[in-house]
């Protein structure tokens, strides 16, 4: 079970069903979602994406997905789950253009990879992100990530594989912890 994670100023919690208008609205708004996945998709497509994340992704357990608050409000969204692109467990993170420009991205981020290493004992962590999201390609590089290959994708654009290593993390600062 998707456990509880706290950082300096986020909570990390499993989604609950009252917590669908707000993944909504982050998916829908238009400048977080042309950085996920294949980019925007209708109210409808994400609703039934919330719906995954019950049926599908905590009945079976599948892997981890939170959604992210700062002070009780919702800023983001969070996972971390194996994906084939990286051929290992990959993070993913959006945070809402409000908490954009403060450091919660690093600190989002950061957790992440601790959880990985250490509730789920991976030696490596990946991330995919488009070569045009230089704000997500800092992040990345201020936490230790370091470029592995470009992917060309179908649409001319290309996707940036990064990993962190278990060895790299160590001269890291720690940035979660579970209760």
């Amino acid at each position: 079970m998707t456990p509880e994670l706290r950082t300096a100023r986020l909570l990390l919690t499993p989604y609950t069903p009252s917590d669908e208008e707000e993944f909504v609205a982050l998916f829908q708004d238009a400048r977080v979602s042309r950085w996920m996945g294949d980019g925007p998709s209708t109210e409808a497509e994400d609703r039934a994406l919330f719906g995954r994340v019950f049926s599908r992704v905590y009945a079976r357990e599948l892997f981890d997905v939170w959604t992210v608050r700062e002070e009780g409000t919702t800023v983001g969204h969070a996972e971390i789950k194996p994906t084939p692109e990286s051929g290992g467990h990959e993070i993913i993170y959006a945070l809402a253009p409000g908490a954009w420009g403060r450091g919660l991205g690093t600190e989002l981020a950061g957790s992440l990879v601790d959880y990985g290493f250490g509730v789920l004992g991976l030696r490596d962590v990946y991330a995919t992100v488009a070569a045009e999201n230089e704000a997500s390609l800092a992040v990345l590089r201020r936490i230790g990530f370091r470029h592995v290959r470009d992917v060309p994708e179908a649409d001319g654009s290309t996707t940036r594989l990064l990993v962190r290593t278990r060895e790299e993390s160590r001269e890291q600062p720690p940035g979660c912890r579970t209760p």
